[in-house]
């Protein structure tokens, strides 16, 4: 069985669908996910994040007035209801396939029913503004994990892949930002995520808002698709020290099958996406941090296509790639689904 804890497959059959006209829907399509795949290729769970990019919402902390026009501070949060409303539309269309979780009995409905888990994040934390009370409302919807960053500062804290840092470019990717974390609001957040029952999700987060994670946090929380910065230096990978820490706490990260998170090459140069890079990951991360902290976080339809690894129909590789890097059954189970399944049991 397969858990992943992070795909963009909804904001991508919103954009589609919705402002390109095209005929998309989460039943079947020709993206990375889709839920008859995900049902043929043994998934348990699938985490369908709601991706919101402050860019386009006009809501980014530390824009001038002239760079961010008129503020419309409610537009983020009125984007995230529309993209929830599609995924309620297209649970509806798939509900013979795909079965929402919020508890721990859903899953266990899954189990028997043969359905797919569906289980709702929010992957940009500003989406809330700051507000307490869009927070629980996020819980209420049944997010049960906030993604506290994206590339933008917002109201929780800083990024480690600034997009609004002049000189961005192919450099960013390799300077993390150790002195900006999160802020007062952003550690309020976080302690009230984990009275809820809500896991924080530190991918993007910038050096400094992991260890003020690590500072606050009392339970397990996730990089849900983040890989080793020892073997590939984009700071949106894990060091090791961060690793370790993830893996005291009981937390768990999501290998993620973006070819540049994965392998460094020259700038400009195509970068496929190699299985082997995603097993070297693996073995590092287990090495660093034992075998209880990994899991998976594809980053599907958020990501250009892993040509050795292109969508949910192709998991099976992954299983046998791992499998011939020296991986026991036992240690993929525990990758494959029983480790999220513990982080995700403290929760649900």
């Amino acid at each position: 069985m397969i858990i992943d804890m992070h795909c963009d497959t909804v904001s991508e059959i919103r954009h589609r669908s919705g402002k390109k006209g095209e005929a998309c829907g989460l039943r079947e399509n020709a993206l990375h996910i889709d839920a008859r795949r995900l049902r043929e290729n043994g998934y348990l769970l699938q985490c369908f994040a709601l991706f919101v990019s402050l860019r386009g919402c006009g809501a980014i902390q530390g824009e001038t007035a002239q760079e961010q026009g008129e503020r419309q501070p409610d537009k983020a949060w009125a984007e995230v209801q529309e993209l929830y409303r599609v995924y309620r539309q297209e649970m509806e269309n798939c509900a013979d396939l795909l079965h929402p979780v919020e508890k721990a009995g859903d899953l266990e409905q899954c189990r028997q029913t043969g359905k797919v888990g569906a289980l709702l994040t929010v992957e940009e934390g500003g989406v809330c503004g700051g507000n307490p009370a869009r927070l629980e409302k996020l819980y209420d919807m049944g997010v049960r994990m906030l993604t506290l960053t994206w590339n933008f500062p917002n109201e929780l804290g800083w990024p480690n892949i600034n997009a609004l840092d002049p000189g961005r470019g192919y450099g960013s990717l390799f300077q993390a930002d150790a002195e900006r974390g999160l802020t007062e609001t952003g550690r309020d957040f976080v302690s009230r995520m984990e009275e809820l029952g809500m896991l924080a999700d530190v991918s993007h987060l910038s050096d400094r808002g992991f260890w003020d994670v690590v500072e606050i946090s009392q339970r397990p929380f996730v990089a849900s698709h983040s890989n080793a910065r020892a073997v590939c230096p984009c700071v949106r990978n894990l060091t090791d020290g961060m690793i370790r820490a993830l893996a005291q706490r009981g937390g768990v990260m999501g290998l993620n099958f973006c070819a540049d998170f994965l392998r460094t090459v020259p700038e400009g140069e195509h970068n496929p996406g190699r299985l082997e890079d995603i097993v070297a990951h693996a073995r590092h991360i287990c090495k660093v941090g034992g075998e209880d902290c990994l899991g998976l976080g594809s980053d599907f339809d958020g990501i250009d296509t892993n040509e050795e690894l292109p969508g949910a129909q192709a998991m099976g590789d992954l299983w046998e790639a791992l499998r011939r890097g020296g991986f026991t059954e036992r240690q993929l189970d525990k990758i494959f689904q029983d480790n999220v399944l513990r982080v995700l049991g403290g929760i649900l």
